[in-house]
């Protein structure tokens, strides 16, 4: 299994979760587990979802996955589990 986990930061609006998790499913992503939070109107949210099923390349989906949080007016960010668990060893 490609495990990878995204994250989403910023502004709380309708929609965010709506349009990341179609995005997902039009790309054959899985998501595994997700955490959501809205914290004085900041909306934070974490997946871990399986990409092992994807027809584009991994660096295409990242792209994407950036251009689309732009277009809604959040950050998104996109890592490989093994990079993630490296980066946030203790």
């Amino acid at each position: 299994m490609k495990k990878t986990i995204i994250t989403v930061v910023g502004k709380d609006t309708v929609g965010i979760i709506a349009r990341v998790c179609t995005y997902l499913a039009q790309n054959q992503i899985n998501i595994l587990d997700i955490s959501q939070t809205i914290v004085q109107g900041y909306f934070n949210m974490m997946m871990i979802v399986d990409m092992n099923h994807i027809q584009k390349d991994f660096g295409v989906i990242v792209e994407e996955l950036v251009t689309l949080g732009e277009s809604i007016g959040v950050i998104i960010k996109c890592q490989k589990e093994e990079i993630f668990n490296q980066m946030h060893r203790i």
